[in-house]
C-alpha cells in the first residue's frame, strides 16, 4: 500500500482570526512568533505552495519594545527613483511618526519574497491603539510568550 500526500484544496482551508496585544513585546520576537502563523506553519494541513495561513490582528504596535541602541541606529531606507531621492529615518523617528510600519516590515522580512508572500502579508492588520475594527471576526487572543 502507498501512502498518499494529503493536499488541502482551496475550499477546504479556513482563515482563523487571531488577535495579539504588541505592548511590552520585543519587535523581532514578536515579529518571529507571527510570521509562522500568516504562513500556516502552526497547521497540520501546511502546504509551502498554498496560503493556508490565518488572519493576525496586533494591537498596541506603538508600544512595543526594542533592545540595545536600535531606536537610534536602526535606519530604514526607501527611494523615490528620481536622482538624489533616497530617504532615510530611524526607528525612533519610524515609531513615532508611522508606528504600525516596523512591526509590518520586520514581518515582511520573514515571508516569501514572491506573490504568495504579498498575499499572507495582506492577512496581517497593524494598529497602533487598542481599538481595532475587526470585532465582527471574532478574533481569538494569542497569548505569546
Amino acid at each position: 500500500m502507498v501512502a498518499k500526500t494529503y493536499t488541502p484544496k482551496a475550499q477546504e482551508i479556513e482563515h482563523q482570526w487571531w488577535i495579539v496585544d504588541a505592548e511590552g513585546q520585543t519587535l523581532g520576537r514578536l515579529a518571529s512568533k507571527i510570521a509562522p502563523i500568516l504562513r500556516g506553519k502552526h497547521k497540520p494541513t501546511y502546504t509551502p505552495n498554498m496560503d493556508t495561513g490565518d488572519f493576525v490582528i496586533v494591537i498596541n504596535a506603538d508600544k512595543i519594545v526594542v533592545t540595545g541602541n536600535k531606536l537610534d541606529e536602526k535606519m530604514y531606507y526607501r527611494h523615490s527613483l528620481y536622482p538624489g531621492g533616497l530617504h532615510e529615518i530611524n526607528l525612533r523617528d519610524n515609531l513615532r511618526r508611522f508606528p504600525d510600519r516596523p512591526l509590518r516590515e520586520a514581518i515582511k522580512g520573514m515571508l516569501p519574497k514572491n506573490a504568495l508572500g504579498r498575499q499572507m502579508l495582506s492577512k496581517l492588520k497593524v494598529y497602533a491603539g487598542s481599538e481595532h475594527p475587526h470585532a465582527a471576526q471574532k478574533p481569538t487572543v494569542l497569548e505569546l510568550k
